[in-house]
């Protein structure tokens, strides 16, 4: 069973970049259609970006198109997503989670295994 473990939130500026890093444990990032979703207070957790174990599709939400990069390193068992021109609406907890051969690469409850959240904040 996979655990999974996020880092690299924090608080940062308006037009700033982050890299968030999700390293997993008692399995391999190679396994596992990947994901990044966010919550923000009072809101649903939505996907930002995915990628497919096979890493030859990688999905990412309209509203951080162009600005945020999926990424994974097998050698390292990390999925990785690099957020670069932040806004203030990019704040939320973010969460990575993993799923064996996920249909709806979009819907959270197809992910069987979660982290336990960073915050990322993005003041104006």
């Amino acid at each position: 069973q996979v655990q999974l473990v996020e880092s690299g939130g924090g608080l940062v500026q308006d037009g700033d970049s982050l890299r968030l890093s999700c390293a997993a444990s008692g399995g391999t990032v190679s396994s596992y259609d990947m994901g990044w979703f966010r919550q923000a207070p009072g809101k649903e957790r939505d996907l930002v970006g995915a990628i497919r174990r096979s890493a030859f599709g990688t999905y990412y939400a309209d509203s951080v198109k162009g600005r945020f990069a999926i990424s994974r390193d097998n050698a390292k068992n990390t999925v990785y997503l690099q957020m670069n021109s932040l806004k203030p609406e990019d704040t939320a907890v973010y969460y990575c989670a993993a799923g064996f051969r996920v249909g709806d690469i979009g819907k959270y409850n197809e992910y069987g295994y979660w982290g336990q959240g960073t915050q990322v904040t993005v003041s104006s």
